[in-house]
């Protein structure tokens, strides 16, 4: 009988398996959190107590000159929109986080609130230190211009979510007002006057169409426009939403208990006629007069390429305000001293008038 001859079964012993291989690197999220720490004390005041990446941060309401005798908080959330899909295409990251912090702070100081702190969400593909860095250095900087505290945020890393290179930011923010306030604001009436302050460009609102007519017509991102005053299309329309803060709480703060200001609105999708509206009663309505101020550049260009109708123009983008306060007519020209003062140039651009609540824009 033949004996039989018996081979060594080959070793199937595999490498093990980490995070990292599977696509998530703890090691560059340390770094991240190292890197950022200078950024985000720089945002800080002595309101803010623990420690930097810490579970939860913690704000002290009263403090540092502070007493609020019966507070209401005030909280918001959003985020930048297909604006990101830019800036991701383009590499371009550090302006993206003033836009998150914008579109929150703008939203808050409608009520007369003063922000207190903000967090903010990154959600990506792959967590670059350096990329990422970037980015929550764009939402410090945010936090800088609006005065208020970066106490906390997430970066998530997640590869079966976000295409390679793709990534998001949102943040929310929380702000605090007297509830006195709250309760003796005036009602916006006929014969109240719009003030319209300047937008930096389009902001964060109607990138898909932005997009679309770009795409559309060809038109060249990195190209130098002689309508756009020389400038690449793409740093147009990267510009950092205005971020309106320190402004109106250093008027409302000028103006004290003086009945000035009836109501006020963040510019953002819907335009004019979608936000202003906002803060009317039943009763009334706003006139928008549209040859009271020239939009910038970037608005006739986007719309010249894409064959846009001046009212969808409207409807969609800021058309250069991105910000109204109404005021008493026999108050308007101490509210405009005080913006003044506080370095905005605001521009009366609109009247109150018996209506429904509807604000619409008229032209010529």
């Amino acid at each position: 009988m033949a004996s039989a001859t018996r081979t060594k079964p080959k070793s199937s012993k595999k490498k093990p398996l980490t995070y990292a291989a599977a696509g998530v690197d703890i090691d560059a999220g340390d770094e991240v959190v190292d890197r950022i720490k200078p950024i985000v004390r720089r945002t800080y005041s002595p309101r803010v107590l623990g420690l930097h990446g810490a579970f939860a941060g913690m704000f002290k309401l009263n403090g540092a000159g502070r007493k609020y005798k019966d507070p209401v908080l005030v909280g918001c959330t959003d985020g930048v929109g297909t604006k990101v899909k830019l800036a991701a295409e383009f590499k371009i990251y550090d302006t993206v986080g003033i836009d998150c912090v914008a579109m929150n702070v703008n939203d808050l100081i409608v009520q007369g609130a003063e922000p207190l702190f903000f967090l903010d969400y990154l959600g990506l593909s792959k967590l670059d230190p350096a990329n990422t860095t970037a980015m929550i250095a764009g939402v410090a900087k945010g936090c800088e211009i609006a005065g208020c505290a970066l106490i906390g945020g997430e970066c998530a890393e997640m590869p079966d979510i976000y295409a390679p290179g793709d990534f998001d930011v949102a943040g929310f923010c929380v702000g605090v007002v007297e509830h006195a306030r709250l309760k003796r604001q005036p009602k916006v009436r006929a014969g109240d006057i719009v003030l319209g302050l300047a937008s930096s460009g389009v902001h964060s609102n109607g990138y898909t169409l932005v997009r679309r007519i770009a795409k559309d017509a060809g038109l060249s991102y990195t190209k130098k426009y002689a309508e756009l005053g020389g400038k690449r299309l793409i740093d147009v329309l990267l510009e950092p939403t205005r971020i309106y803060a320190r402004q109106i709480v250093g008027m409302l703060a000028k103006l004290g208990g003086k009945e000035a200001v009836t109501g006020m609105a963040h510019i953002t999708g819907g335009g004019l006629p979608g936000n202003v509206c906002r803060a009317l009663g039943g009763d009334v309505d706003a006139v928008i007069h549209a040859d009271a101020w020239n939009p910038p550049a970037i608005f006739p260009f986007l719309q010249e390429h894409g064959g846009v109708e001046t009212e969808e123009m409207y409807r969609v983008f800021n058309m250069g305000i991105g910000y109204t306060v109404i005021v008493r007519p026999k108050m308007a020209a101490t509210v405009m001293k005080a913006l003044r003062s506080l370095g905005e140039n605001p521009v009366p651009i609109g009247i109150v008038t018996k209506g429904k609540g509807d604000a619409r824009v008229v032209h010529g």
